[in-house]
């Protein structure tokens, strides 16, 4: 606790949170009483004590049943844990994306000017139609996989948004990039693949 604010008045209260978002602050607040609904009304996060007035309970976000005022601040953590899962989620998922420019390219075609592209072809993948393959099956399962993640969530820690940040980019934002290129070429090497590819004549 850095400071408080004793005997406020209805005004008081409601000046100070005013006073807290001008700064760029979101404010949460946590009330029982009808002197506490103009400031409940103002915050960003306002929870009400379920044993409280009914004009504190129609102004809150939400109401506590257990009229537990340190419920608060586990429902701040519990939202910055949905938004630090969002976040990693986006993150993963926006890296995965943006490999593609190194992985959906024309391998093996015979045409002259797309077989000049053939020099993007970092992975080494086998041909087109295997590469288009590898992707959309490595796909599929990376959504599953996923799935757990963004049900039981990133564990929130008291950290900086620095820190935090700093993180996540090396988690998800490089695991991101890594992950697919590994999946997609394990999947791409599949002798039965290759060999069903071969028989087709789509194999170069």
């Amino acid at each position: 606790m850095d400071d408080f604010l004793a005997e406020a008045t209805p005004e008081a209260k409601l000046k100070l949170i005013r006073e807290n978002q001008a700064g760029g602050r979101l404010v949460a607040m946590t009330g029982d009483g009808t002197n506490d609904a103009p400031a409940l009304a103002q915050a960003d996060v306002a929870v009400a004590m379920n044993t409280g007035t009914q004009a504190a309970k129609e102004a809150g976000n939400m109401v506590d049943l257990d009229s537990n005022p340190t419920k608060l601040i586990e429902i701040v953590e519990i939202g910055k844990q949905l938004l630090i899962t969002r976040g990693s989620l986006t993150t993963f998922s926006h890296r995965q994306r943006r490999r593609q420019v190194l992985r959906d390219h024309p391998c093996g075609v015979r045409h002259r000017p797309i077989r000049m592209l053939n020099a993007l072809n970092v992975m080494h993948l086998a041909s087109p139609a295997s590469a288009i393959l590898s992707a959309v099956i490595f796909n599929a399962l990376i959504i599953i996989a996923l799935i757990p993640l963004a049900l039981r969530g990133v564990k929130y820690r008291p950290i900086g948004a620095a820190a935090l940040l700093r993180d996540n980019l090396w988690i998800y934002g490089v695991g991101g990039i890594v992950a697919p290129f590994i999946g997609i070429k394990i999947i791409d090497a599949d002798p039965g693949a290759r060999s069903r590819l071969r028989a087709k004549g789509q194999w170069t």
